[in-house]
């Protein structure tokens, strides 16, 4: 596996470049969370890191790499936008009704 040395901007990682694993295409993940056990036991709290440009060039206006920038709401979890799981849908099993 490739890695590629990100920096980390914002949050308690601010400052760091660490390396990160690329995928297939090349690039970081789009997200990255670090979890942070509690010292007390309880449940460990999860820091999310959004990718994001690192600049362009100034002539070709060339992306210069990425950069991970802190999100403190934490990392947005959408539903699924299949046709099965939308709210009156019987997940396909059956006939649907027809509008009259």
């Amino acid at each position: 596996m490739r890695s590629e040395n990100t920096a980390f901007v914002g949050g308690p990682l601010d400052g760091r470049v660490l390396p990160v694993l690329t995928g297939a295409t090349g690039h970081p993940p789009k997200w990255y969370e670090v979890p942070v056990p509690d010292a007390a036991g309880g449940p460990a709290t999860v820091y999310a890191y959004r990718r994001a440009p690192a600049g362009y060039s100034k002539r070709l206006g060339i992306q210069r790499g990425w950069v991970y920038e802190y999100v403190p709401e934490g990392r947005e979890r959408h539903k699924p936008r299949w046709p099965w799981s939308k709210p009156g849908n019987d997940g396909g099993k059956g006939q649907r009704e027809l509008p009259d």
